[in-house]
Order: structure tokens, then sequence, then C-alpha cells
């Protein structure tokens, strides 16, 4: 599973011409699933990205988490993000997972960061065209991958 996780002073997602969710103080979270992941690799990732130290504390260092900032979460899901580019110039897709393993583990991640944060997560529509807007803050953009925890 893979996160890319922005910091954002604000963020929103667009259906069909409609605001379907956004945030103020928060991240936006591009979540790719393969058909390799786990309920182990949510439990894991939820926790590390609700407790990742990127907002700035008294001194301007990073070290202060969502939650102490009562900040929110847009999760949005994203198959490009298992982009596979070795041969071409047509990326494959073939490593994200199919709708019948993504959907229930999105689900799942939806579940366990409001379990986590303690509060609702924001969302997009899995499958659908969004059109993602955001002020990445900082700018911060992390990437974290569920299969290299070592």
């Amino acid at each position: 599973m893979i996160a890319v996780i922005q910091r954002v002073s604000q963020a929103s997602v667009q259906i069909e011409g409609s605001i379907k969710s956004s945030i103020a103080t928060g991240f936006l979270v591009l979540l790719g699933i393969t058909h390799t992941d786990t309920t182990e690799d949510i439990g894991w990732l939820s926790k590390k990205m609700v407790n990742m130290r990127i907002f700035g504390d008294a001194e301007g260092k990073m070290n202060i988490a969502l939650p102490e900032v009562n900040g929110d979460i847009l999760l949005i899901s994203q198959f490009t993000l298992h982009a596979s580019t070795k041969k071409g110039n047509r990326p494959s897709f073939i490593e994200a997972a199919r709708p019948e393993i993504a959907i229930p583990l999105y689900e799942q991640m939806i579940k366990a960061l409001e379990k986590e944060l303690g509060k609702k997560i924001y969302t997009g529509e899995f499958g659908a065209d969004m059109k993602v807007s955001l002020i990445n803050d900082g700018p911060v953009t992390i990437l974290i991958d569920s299969k290299n925890r070592v």
C-alpha cells in the first residue's frame, strides 16, 4: 500500500462538478492499493499516518502530529500510484489491485483512520473521475510504502 501524504491548509475533491468533500488543515492522502496488500498493511499505515509529526511546533520544527492540530484527512484512492514505467512510455497498472480487492481494503482503511484519529475521514469516490484541489502547506509531501517498513 502506498500513501502520498500532503500537508495541506485546504483540500477538496470534486466529482461531476460538485464538491464531494473538503477539509481545512490536515492531510490530503492519495492511497494506492496493490493486490498483495492486507489488513496488516492497513493497521500499520493508518497508525503511521495519524502519528506522522509533520506540523510545525513553536520553533518551526516538524514535531506535531495531526491530532494535536485537530486536523482532518481527505483520503483519495489512486491506482496510478502503482504504475510501472520500466518499459516504454505507456504505464502499466498490473500491480494495482482490481476493484474486488481494492474497494474492501479502501473501506477498511477509512474505518481504521477514523478509529486512529477519532473523527470522520473525508473521501472521494472509488473509481470516479475526480478533480482534486489543494494548497500544499510547506510544501510538505511524504511518501510511505507499507512494504518498506524496515
